[in-house]
């Protein structure tokens, strides 16, 4: 049931982080705020495909 995920910032769109996630607890797309090293601050990063 665990699945990888790739996070990407919703200010640049760049693909920043690498996660697993259970699909059977979370199936919609993950939504964290982490550090963007390209934007130099923290930012929402979303789950892409």
């Amino acid at each position: 049931m665990r699945v990888a995920a790739t996070l990407a910032c919703t200010e640049c769109k760049r693909r920043n982080y690498i996660t697993n996630k259970n699909k059977k607890n979370n199936p919609d797309r993950l939504e964290m705020k982490k550090y963007c090293s390209f934007c130099k601050t923290h930012t929402v990063h979303k789950e892409t495909k």
